[in-house]
């Protein structure tokens, strides 16, 4: 993988190598940092939404977009069966120092003939969809990996805070599709397309896709966690 930057960067941390910042272009606002320590959180620092979801895990679950592989290593503790799916070769390589069993290194549209009992999408993890119409692809993609009475687990949130006093330009197509790209040691990676998907938008696309939504949790910053399983099952 050309560039693994956000990899190089979880590695430098992890080995106590911190004098450089991981940077993230957006295409909403200028350059912001990303704390790094967040891909390392420990299960007391998890958020209430992660508890809520990693207690729902449910059989064999495939961790989405795993980075450090923080929730994997949770699971893995609590004697679930995990499989950590993740793009970048280098997160692949420090999830395994860090004690995960089971690491895949590919893309999730990428992975096909294993069955899982839940697909877990933290931290936006569903932004990998990128769009609209990706999400559409992701939802049927999750179809063909989800074992009978399988489910999904992810969090988004409303990011229509962003355009609401007109200082940020609001996009032409669905404003919760964002363009991201990081930056470490001077080196930017190649840029990608990013979604944040509102409740509402959600269950419309759902409900044409074949999925059954269920809101579990909501905080004051628009930010969700949501449960899907299709209605075929």
């Amino acid at each position: 993988m050309a560039n693994d930057v956000l990899g190089n960067a979880l590695t430098d941390y992890f080995h106590g190598k911190r004098r450089d910042k991981l940077l993230l272009h957006t295409s909403y606002t200028d350059i912001e940092e990303m704390p790094v320590d967040v891909f390392f959180r420990k299960p007391e620092n998890f958020p209430e939404l992660e508890d809520i979801a990693l207690a729902l895990c449910d059989g064999h679950v495939l961790d989405v977009g795993a980075g450090a592989g923080s929730h994997a290593l949770y699971l893995q503790s609590r004697g679930m069966a995990v499989t950590a799916l993740e793009r970048s070769p280098q997160a692949c390589a420090l999830m395994q120092e860090r004690g995960v069993r089971n690491i895949i290194q590919a893309d999730f549209f990428q992975h096909h003939g294993s069955k899982y009992d839940t697909l877990l999408f933290m931290m936006n993890g569903i932004g990998i969809a990128g769009s609209i119409d990706g999400l559409k692809k992701l939802l049927r993609h999750s179809q063909s990996l989800l074992s009978e009475g399988g489910q999904l687990l992810f969090d988004s949130s409303d990011i229509a805070y962003l355009y609401a006093d007109g200082s940020v330009k609001r996009p032409s197509g669905y404003y919760g599709e964002i363009r991201y790209q990081y930056g470490y040691q001077g080196i930017w990676g190649e840029p990608f397309n990013w979604l944040f998907i509102d409740q509402q938008t959600l269950i419309q696309l759902a409900n044409t896709e074949g999925w059954v939504v269920q809101i579990l949790y909501e905080d004051e910053t628009d930010q969700y966690l949501a449960r899907m399983v299709p209605r075929s099952l």
